[in-house]
């Protein structure tokens, strides 16, 4: 976790002098966690609440209402506040943020997309305002009506349901007052964790918690005939860029041989729609990890004609998940390391993960034709950019980059969709899709070839395979050299 260092002070207190705006749990929840974690920077000496019958909560002051927020700050000498209020409408927080400005406070909220369930305060979760300045657009938000009545009272299953995504799908979920939502992954832990979040008790006896690896064809086969699921998010994989370059096999056995168990196993079951997170690097694939999710695209695909309506995916990089840039950006400046940048001119499509979790949302009542979806997400960032604006915003103006050259499979900028995709639009401006492109004609016998040789650890025909199956694929296999031996960010979506 970040400790926002150039803000922290040394002396009594353990960092700047803070008021929490809402003393609800969210708020209390905060205040205790902040307390207990003098290593955020960040002191509580009070709230800030419109009701007047709380003189004190955990412990401490309730100073006044939120129209007095400048001028109890100054009295109290405070220097940053949190707004720990999940449910306020962007009036009202972008009011209390010019007040605290005025005041001179630091400020910053908790997302309310994020943090929705009061009790899920989580200190992770905090983040500086002016994401947009990060993104280089305004950050989109998709809301409508559409998740709510796709998801109320319907059995919704989701995969890799303890990942970054993952996680973030069900806790919006269950939002939705689903019938039942069933948690599947092969961590135990993160399923503990994730229980524990969302219900409220992770005593493990539900059977919403699913254990089961999506490579285990009887496996998924069973779970799908016991649950029934009629809504399906499929957000399990292998994601690391570098790391498949070199484990191809275990990409093929996740990625695509996973990916069709699922979709296998949703028809038979009576699944109404099935939807496959992938990345923006399948479109026009140069790395194992793109050309294995333009497969897994491709088999959801041919479920077209069956009797469940599927769709895919693509997200940029989520700002914020786990292993992504920005966490290990953040993590680098926290211990005061120069920051590690593949190349000066390395672009990438970033997401918030509020746009992603509600692009799946949306896009899931939209599937019709097996389209892919796409949001618009503008124009690429430069990540030396977005180094500097993340800097920036923690008045840190003078971070080190250090480039350490491309590696294999990565590509200098991204796209969105290949060169032999047709984009169109849907009923939301901000998302797009693609036409259906068929895969080669051959391509069932020469995907039934990929799985055995991935099953044989044969990485360099699985590789050629690649090269038969997706006409598209160019591998890039020559990385520039590094000017540092140290290990760059975790490429991610």
């Amino acid at each position: 976790m970040l400790s926002l260092p150039g803000l922290r002070r040394t002396g009594k207190a353990a960092g700047l002098r803070t008021l929490v705006v809402g003393a609800g749990e969210a708020g209390r929840t905060l205040a205790r966690a902040l307390r207990g974690s003098p290593s955020y920077g960040l002191f509580p000496i009070g709230f800030i609440d419109d009701d007047p019958m709380l003189p004190k909560v955990a412990g401490l002051p309730v100073f006044g209402p939120i129209a007095s927020l400048g001028v109890i700050a100054r009295v109290q000498l405070a220097e940053a506040c949190v707004v720990a209020i999940p449910s306020l409408p962007a009036a009202r927080l972008a009011t209390i943020v010019d007040a605290g400005t005025a005041a001179g406070l630091h400020v910053r909220y908790l997302p309310s997309f994020l943090a929705a369930l009061e009790r899920d305060a989580r200190l992770s979760d905090l983040r500086r305002l002016h994401m947009d300045s990060l993104l280089g657009r305004n950050e989109v938000r998709l809301v409508s009506d559409r998740p709510a009545t796709l998801i109320a009272g319907q059995r919704v299953l989701v995969t890799g349901a303890g990942g970054s995504i993952g996680s973030e799908l069900c806790r919006q979920i269950y939002r939705y007052g689903p019938a039942e939502l069933y948690l599947l992954d092969h961590d135990e832990s993160n399923l503990h964790r994730l229980q524990l979040e969302i219900t409220g008790s992770g005593l493990l006896q539900g059977d919403d918690i699913v254990i089961a690896d999506i490579r285990d064809r009887r496996r998924i086969q069973q779970v799908f005939e016991i649950v029934q699921p009629q809504l399906v998010f499929h957000a399990a994989a292998h994601k690391h860029l570098p790391l498949l370059e070199r484990h191809a096999c275990e990409a093929v056995k996740s990625n695509v041989a996973g990916t069709q168990h699922l979709v296998e196993a949703a028809a038979r079951s009576g699944t109404g729609r099935f939807v496959l997170i992938s990345t923006d690097k399948a479109a026009d694939p140069t790395s194992v990890l793109g050309a294995t999710k333009r497969l897994a695209e491709l088999v959801v695909q041919r479920a077209a004609d069956g009797p469940v309506k599927v769709a895919s995916v693509r997200f940029g990089n989520v700002l914020g998940s786990r292993g992504s840039f920005l966490a290990v950006l953040a993590d680098q400046i926290a211990r005061d390391e120069p920051v590690t940048v593949t190349h000066p001119d390395m672009t990438r499509f970033f997401m918030t993960v509020e746009e992603a979790v509600g692009l799946v949302l949306e896009t899931a009542a939209m599937a019709e034709y097996a389209e892919t979806f796409v949001l618009d997400m503008g124009e690429p960032v430069p990540i030396v950019s977005l180094v500097h604006n993340y800097a920036t915003q923690l008045n840190l103006p003078n971070v080190e980059i250090r480039y350490t050259g491309l590696r294999p499979g990565e590509k200098l900028t991204e796209k969105v969709f290949s060169d032999r995709e047709t984009r169109v639009p849907t009923a939301h401006p901000k998302i797009w899709a693609t036409r259906c492109t068929p895969p080669v004609p051959d391509f069932d016998p020469l995907l039934d070839q990929l799985y055995a040789a991935a099953d044989d650890g044969d990485a360099d025909y699985v590789k050629q395979l690649f090269r038969r199956l997706l006409p598209e694929y160019q591998p890039s296999e020559r990385p520039e050299t590094a000017v540092s031996a140290k290990a760059p960010y975790p490429d991610d979506f």
